[in-house]
């Protein structure tokens, strides 16, 4: 095993206000916090991860935090490398769980933003456009590459049917179900790059699927660039450099690390990203769905089967929580079972 980590030293800023008890960060505690990182000299990051966020407002000030930090690393040039990740969160399955401002407040700051990350009703509500086919699909996200000017999209949970060419991807042990993640990087001209991985759905209900994908993405994206060559669109290089004999830059020093416009969508480092990301959250998935299925069988035979319907839900709840910690090999080296095809 290599002493080397696959990824260089990255500073990250991740901002998501979550509440379950207590109360939400305004809009004015957010900037507070930032300002006071940046009296303490903390304000070097190289990427930037937002999630979650409660009102407009909140965003409007994570978005102010997002272009500071994108002029500051210009400033430095040549380069302009600084790289934000947006989860817009705002709903599912058709409907809002935040304000009615706040979807136009995103759509007023994801041009800003280096790569999104909507499920598929995120994806219709900043688009525009009614995703029920594989060609809304495509128009949506041409519509945030083209209009928008977004980089980067991976739409998550896509639940239209989209047809597989690839029979690796199928197995009898699969759960019936499947779902698929939708991604795309631009070309200089703002045409789509489409790809797809449809992977099986576990019968099961987890919590923080979202925020594990978003920091995923985060780290393999990180990674898929600093191993990409721009000289060999193939991306099977171990350089940590990125830097040909011809004296190339480096697709890390690129602005969005957006890839020259022959890079096949199937070699991008999005693609390759994702790919490991699913890979890594399937096998978690699966140890915590089988971890569930024992502990709760444990614990209806310690109660003798007298269990009422809420006290078998918060068990539930709490035996679907992600088990991240026990299962770091899923992390660090997943194996890819379910590989990206073309759109």
């Amino acid at each position: 095993m290599s002493a080397e980590p696959p990824v260089p030293e990255t500073s990250v800023l991740a901002i998501a206000s979550h509440q379950w008890k207590g109360t939400r960060a305004s809009a004015q505690e957010i900037t507070d916090l930032w300002e006071g990182l940046k009296q303490s000299y903390l304000d070097n990051f190289d990427v930037m991860l937002s999630g979650y966020v409660p009102g407009a407002a909140a965003i409007e000030a994570v978005g102010n935090i997002a272009k500071e930090l994108r002029q500051k690393s210009v400033a430095k040039g040549p380069g302009g490398d600084f790289f934000w990740v947006l989860d817009p969160v705002m709903g599912d399955n058709g409907r809002l769980y935040v304000g009615d401002d706040v979807v136009p407040a995103y759509k007023s700051l994801i041009h800003h933003a280096d790569l999104i990350l909507p499920n598929q009703f995120e994806a219709e509500l900043l688009s525009g456009v009614k995703i029920s086919d594989p060609a809304s699909l495509e128009e949506a996200i041409r519509v945030l590459h083209q209009e928008y000017g977004v980089p980067h999209i991976v739409i998550t949970s896509v639940s239209v049917p989209l047809l597989s060419s690839s029979s690796t991807n199928s197995s009898s042990s699969q759960p019936p179900r499947a779902m698929s993640v939708v991604g795309s990087t631009m070309t200089s001209d703002r045409r789509p790059r489409l790809f797809k991985i449809t992977y099986p759905v576990f019968d099961c209900y987890f919590s923080g699927t979202g925020d594990m994908f978003a920091a995923l993405m985060v780290v393999r994206m990180r990674e898929a660039v600093t191993q990409y060559h721009s000289g060999n669109n193939s991306n099977a290089v171990n350089n940590v450099d990125g830097v040909d004999g011809k004296g190339v830059k480096k697709l890390g020093d690129v602005p969005a690390w957006l890839s020259p416009d022959d890079v096949d969508a199937l070699s991008l480092p999005l693609t390759r990203a994702a790919e490991k990301v699913l890979a890594s959250m399937h096998e978690v998935l699966e140890r915590t769905c089988k971890s569930m299925t024992a502990e709760m069988a444990q614990k209806k035979q310690a109660a003798g089967g007298a269990l009422d319907d809420k006290t078998l839900h918060l068990l539930k709840t709490r035996a679907t929580e992600l088990k991240l910690a026990r299962n770091l090999g899923c992390l660090r080296d997943p194996t890819i079972e379910y590989r990206a095809e073309k759109m």
